[in-house]
């Protein structure tokens, strides 16, 4: 009986995001805000829960940002990875410091703590690679000249996160500074693993992968990134690192074999976790740190557009593709629940977990529209200003004629 609700619940939950997916469509709009209010709507305290499917769909979810993140990697070689963060780590570092600051300010000022502040900070600082790669990839624009500097800027939160989450965790645990720094320096050791071996030995991982048969291809490229993926987590490493970093080891042929496909599994998987990350908020916990949390996004919101902005411009981008760039980094999501999670199991802050739900909601909602918005209106604003200077300086000058010629008689 159990079995049948499940594949029941799960099977209504794969047809319905068929269906919300051709309806954006339609309108030409990313599907994402619709799957997460689907999840808001169907779980904890909405309108119809769903209980037997819940733990598959929390797997299945793992395996949607997996996926999302080994296809990014495989549009990129180990070259363009290590070329790419030793052009771009300043932005990373503006990136920290315009998106962290305001998280860490915001709960002082509600008077949290310091730990407290330290939560906050990484939730507003992470951008979500799982969101952002799959606007990227709705939008077209997997293959413009600025997604480089979205993917570099994304590298260097993920890898970021590899020393961010054993200090948080260790925080958040009253840890002692010898515990936080042995978690750290292994955290540290995996990553640095990970990467030698993706840039080193990239082109034997290929070989070893290779096939021309495409059902042995993806059982293995398959296995092998949940695998790593698996591995990299157990050592406090981000899961989606791993992933990506055995997407930039793939290359050639296989690289071009795995992506057409791992394709529809991405889609499939990545809408999953949209609507688990929608089941997992109660409605009832939004409404009273509402008015903080918009206030919250809002102010962020405008602090990674402008870190877009700055880092594709040092990139020589152009200046469409500087708001392009900074649009499409808006959404936060997975990383920034993980470290609220983190508290809230601790105990630190009640208030923390419903704000960050609040808040990681209205920016993974508005993310997709100012990934597609945000060049536009700026191109029109300046267009605006521009024929209102031109304007004025014509009024200037029909003045100036006038004094002159009442001057002349």
């Amino acid at each position: 009986m159990h079995s049948a609700v499940l594949l029941i619940e799960f099977g209504s939950i794969i047809l319905g995001l068929g269906l919300l997916g051709r309806f954006a469509g339609r309108f030409q709009l990313s599907p994402i805000p619709l799957y997460l209010l689907a999840g808001l709507a169907f779980g904890e305290g909405g309108l119809l829960p769903l209980g037997a499917s819940e733990e598959f769909v929390a797997t299945g979810a793992e395996i949607g940002v997996i996926l999302l993140l080994l296809m990014l990697g495989l549009e990129y070689s180990a070259g363009d990875l290590i070329t790419n963060l030793k052009s771009h780590y300043p932005s990373g570092l503006v990136d920290c410091a315009f998106n962290a600051v305001p998280g860490a300010v915001a709960a002082l000022l509600l008077g949290w703590g310091p730990v407290a502040a330290v939560v906050l900070a990484g939730v507003t600082w992470i951008s979500s690679s799982g969101v952002i790669a799959k606007v990227l990839g709705d939008l077209g624009r997997v293959g413009n000249r600025e997604t480089p500097v979205i993917l570099s800027v994304l590298v260097l939160e993920d890898l970021a996160m590899a020393v961010y989450l054993p200090i948080v965790t260790a925080l958040v645990a009253g840890a002692g500074l010898m515990a936080g720094s042995v978690t750290l320096a292994i955290a540290l050791g995996a990553a640095g693993l990970v990467l030698f071996v993706a840039v080193r030995y990239g082109r034997l991982i290929s070989r070893f992968v290779s096939s021309d048969d495409p059902e042995k291809l993806l059982l293995v490229v398959l296995g092998l990134t949940i695998l790593v993926a698996g591995v990299a987590q157990q050592l406090q490493v981000s899961a989606a690192v791993g992933a990506f970093l055995v997407g930039i080891a793939l290359s050639g042929e296989v690289a071009e074999g795995a992506h057409t496909l791992l394709s529809p599994l991405r889609d499939l998987f990545a809408a999953v976790f949209f609507v688990f990350f929608g089941l997992h908020t109660d409605p009832a916990s939004i409404p009273p740190v509402l008015l903080p949390a918009l206030a919250l996004a809002v102010l962020t919101a405008a602090t990674k557009i402008a870190t877009g902005y700055w880092a594709a411009r040092r990139a020589g981008i152009s200046v469409k593709g500087r708001w392009r760039t900074g649009g499409a980094l808006v959404a936060r999501g997975e990383f920034s629940i993980v470290i609220a999670g983190l508290a809230v199991s601790a105990g630190i802050e009640p208030s923390l977990g419903p704000l960050a739900t609040a808040y990681v909601l209205i920016l993974v909602v508005l993310g997709p529209l100012t990934a597609r918005y945000t060049e536009p209106l700026a191109s029109w604003w300046t267009r605006r200003a521009a024929d209102r200077r031109e304007t004025r300086e014509a009024s200037s000058r029909a003045e100036a004629e006038a004094g002159a010629s009442v001057g002349g008689e």
